[in-house]
């Protein structure tokens, strides 16, 4: 099949088309092609990163583009949180053009590209017939990929090397009309995925673009749907929306769907539907508080939601990264409408306890780290100026990613406790002669260092 490209007649205007030569020779449309000119992006606002990365593969001969929510963002006018990147690459080719990468996932596997402050997800074009045999990791072409988008406004990709925007869903139709549409049918779309129908309502709302009727009725007739998906998910979606800057409209928009339901059950069975509810109202306000910050890019420096607004949070613990600082502070403004404090209780080490299966009973069935919940509940003690024990929040247990793993100090490892000669094993010594023999080959692997990127 050869690719081409080249400009037609629609409607009296002269539209850049790609079409596809298959092998009888018949020439077929797949894409119409916008030019800087038409779509208006501006290149300024894509993270330079994101573009090297762009350049590396296509140098290597491999087409690959911007897609997703980023480019949808671009189209909007509003400044994209994330980049991702779909490529002809597989991951094994991605993973040998790039050292500071790392191939994730179970059923379909794809690559990560880690910078010092960011992660970019890199998968590869997925084919049309994908799943059906139960095998996840089978690859296809661009036009395929673009059939297994979710919604229209999803679907498109650009290359920011010749700022061209390549649209196989009439996507543009879409966005001009300013409405939600799904590309696969809606029996198949949320059964296959009921996530879908949590982000069909995110987007509606991020965007202000519509939900059409059947599409609005397909959601709320596959709600129950969701009770199908795994905590995991859920809790990575939920995160999403709080930190969206719209998590208020969002969340009322599930409730009005009846999808809220299945993600905060104990929330919801709290609330109610009913707006006079004085619980909806403070669960609301928080929400909306929360939003503020967000938009504000304050988020990080105000005490949340306290009685002392502005006044500075104790961000200086060691064992707390910003991103887990800012989840734990999501998780605050959530939770804070439906906790109760006792009035006695024995030590402030019980309050703690106490306090933390309350926060765990709110968010079940959703699962954030421990570590997460603990650090939301010492942003609770510090609003309510609560002394908060000692040993409250225990270490994480985190993994080095492979691209910021040190080599091992070999030499280290052969000297002995009391001085720096090198240990020589004796030759009657099985057990230690094995152990310098592991070392030696630490040492060979030590010195492959990877290039930098």
């Amino acid at each position: 099949m050869i690719q081409k490209s080249s400009r037609l007649k629609v409607g009296g205007i002269y539209m850049l088309k790609r079409y596809k030569i298959d092998e009888s020779g018949k020439r077929t449309a797949t894409a119409d092609i916008y030019t800087a000119e038409e779509h208006g992006i501006n290149n300024a606002l894509i993270d330079k990163d994101a573009v090297r990365i762009i350049e590396r593969l296509k140098r290597s001969g491999f087409d690959s583009y911007i897609v997703g929510g980023a480019v949808r963002d671009l189209l909007v006018g509003k400044l994209p949180k994330d980049f991702d990147i779909a490529t002809a690459a597989n991951p094994k080719q991605i993973r040998k053009l790039f050292w500071n990468s790392r191939i994730i996932g179970r059923r379909f596997k794809l690559a990560h590209i880690y910078f010092q402050d960011k992660i970019f997800e890199v998968s590869t074009f997925r084919s049309a017939d994908q799943g059906e045999l139960g095998e996840h990791n089978v690859y296809g072409t661009i036009e395929e990929d673009a059939k297994r988008r979710d919604f229209s406004i999803n679907s498109f990709y650009y290359d920011p090397i010749e700022s061209q925007l390549l649209d196989f869903q009439n996507a543009m139709y879409d966005i001009k009309h300013r409405k939600i549409r799904s590309i696969i049918p809606h029996s198949v779309t949320f059964i296959e995925d009921p996530v879908r129908m949590i982000r069909c309502v995110k987007y509606a709302v991020s965007t202000g673009f519509s939900i059409p009727y059947r599409l609005h009725f397909a959601v709320r007739k596959y709600s129950v749907e969701l009770k199908r998906c795994s905590s995991s998910r859920m809790t990575e979606e939920l995160l999403k929306i709080l930190q969206s800057g719209n998590a208020a409209g969002v969340m009322e928009k599930l409730i009005d769907y009846r999808l809220f339901s299945m993600m905060l059950p104990y929330i919801s069975e709290h609330i109610g539907r009913g707006k006079k509810n004085p619980l909806y109202r403070d669960f609301m306000k928080s929400l909306s508080e929360l939003d503020q910050q967000v938009r504000e890019k304050s988020f990080m420096q105000t005490e949340p939601h306290g009685k002392e607004q502005g006044k500075k949070i104790d961000d200086s613990h060691p064992l707390v990264s910003p991103a887990e600082f800012q989840r734990s502070k999501m998780l605050a403004y959530l939770v804070d409408p439906f906790i109760v404090f006792p009035e006695e209780y024995e030590n402030s080490h019980e309050l703690f306890k106490e306090v933390f299966k309350q926060v765990k009973d709110v968010i079940s069935p959703l699962t954030p780290p421990n570590f997460e919940v603990e650090k939301t509940v010492v942003l609770i003690f510090n609003r309510e100026q609560i002394k908060i024990p000692r040993s409250a929040v225990r270490k994480p247990q985190t993994s080095v990613p492979m691209h910021q793993r040190r080599p091992r100090n070999s030499s280290s490892r052969n000297k002995t406790k009391k001085g720096n000669r090198k240990y020589e094993p004796d030759n009657t010594d099985k057990n230690n002669s094995k152990k310098n023999e592991r070392g030696k080959a630490d040492t060979a692997l030590s010195k492959e260092v990877p290039p930098k990127a």
